[in-house]
């Protein structure tokens, strides 16, 4: 099942492997940090990618 994902602001650390696994779901915000634009299929994949687990949802 798609979820929408959210991005912990606070642990963000912006390094960008959310972004290069999935550039179509994941972007840049003006402060550098990652935010999810789109659902993704398989979000347990995406979370445990994120070096410091600021992916949740």
């Amino acid at each position: 099942m798609a979820v929408k994902l959210k991005v912990n602001k606070d642990v963000c650390i912006g390094c960008g492997a959310c972004v290069g696994a999935l550039p179509d779901a994941f972007t840049f915000d003006a402060d550098g940090k990652a935010e999810c634009v789109k659902e993704v299929e398989k979000p347990e994949e995406v979370k445990a990618n994120c070096p410091v687990g600021a992916i949740e949802g």
